[in-house]
């Protein structure tokens, strides 16, 4: 199987030793959400982070029940009276690019300032070398956002930067935020992707795959690749986009226990 390909020489991207976590595209509202947004809070429930979008961004005005949503993920993971959870990303859309900085900064500062995020998911990041130069000045006027933040907040862990490409991208972008989204699409294609040689030098961490339509049967076979190919935070889901005209990630699969218990407990950040 092309997944399996492995250039001759060359160590296999990862290997089944590191342990799978979810990181999550990002649900719909809370009001119409509710149980999902909920099994986000359990305990023990392996989360490495969770995307809060509220109207393509932060939207203009602070929504109690978004708040209230992310008040208890980010109390599930730093604990009662605890600062800001890295497990909580602002969604910020790239728009390949087409965005200005200090468009991004300002929605940036309204996630902040209204729900305390630990980070910011960019979607419709660019993927190729043409790119990098804008999304480094992007992620750089995050960082030093967040760098102030911290001073306020006791926070020294700093900001969370996750780029959303859903390709592999120009290795550069490696360097430039803490993890690389490089699949986002459907089953069909997912069991026959390749992984870009470049990840082998990167650890599992660094990268993420967001797959829809995977079917209950064939979850043990969707982790295998993930393993694999490298990636560390994986979001599986038996949802399906319907050609297009519906969104896969705004809701939880219908096999959550299940892929929860496969992939373990105790390793949410």
């Amino acid at each position: 199987m092309p997944h399996l390909t492995t250039p001759p020489g060359a160590a296999p991207a990862a290997t089944g030793a590191g342990r799978l976590g979810l990181g999550v595209p990002g649900y719909a509202h809370p009001l119409l959400a509710p149980a999902e947004w909920g099994e986000l809070a359990r305990p023990g429930t392996p989360v490495h982070w969770a995307v809060l979008n509220v109207t393509d961004g932060p939207g203009q005005r602070p929504d109690p029940h978004v708040a209230e949503a992310a008040h208890r993920l980010r109390e599930a993971g730093s604990g009662a009276g605890g600062g800001s959870d890295r497990r909580l990303l602002g969604h910020l859309d790239l728009r390949d690019g087409e965005r200005s900085v200090g468009e991004l900064v300002s929605e940036a500062h309204r996630y902040l300032d209204w729900y305390r995020v630990g980070g910011f998911y960019l979607a419709g990041a660019p993927a190729d070398r043409a790119g990098l130069p804008a999304v480094r000045r992007i992620v750089d006027a995050l960082r030093s956002l967040g760098s102030l933040r911290a001073l306020s907040d006791a926070d020294a862990d700093g900001l969370r930067i996750v780029l959303g490409h859903g390709t592999h991208p120009y290795a550069g972008y490696a360097e430039t935020a803490d993890q690389l989204v490089t699949f986002s699409g459907a089953w069909a294609d997912y069991r026959w992707s390749q992984v870009a040689e470049w990840t082998a030098e990167y650890p599992p961490e660094r990268f993420c795959h967001f797959v829809h339509g995977v079917p209950r049967t064939h979850l043990e076979e969707a982790m295998r690749i993930a393993r694999w190919q490298g990636a560390g935070t994986i979001w599986f889901t038996d949802r399906s986009d319907r050609h297009g005209s519906a969104d896969p990630w705004a809701g939880m699969p219908a096999y959550w226990d299940e892929i929860v218990s496969r992939i373990g407990q105790g390793v949410s950040e």
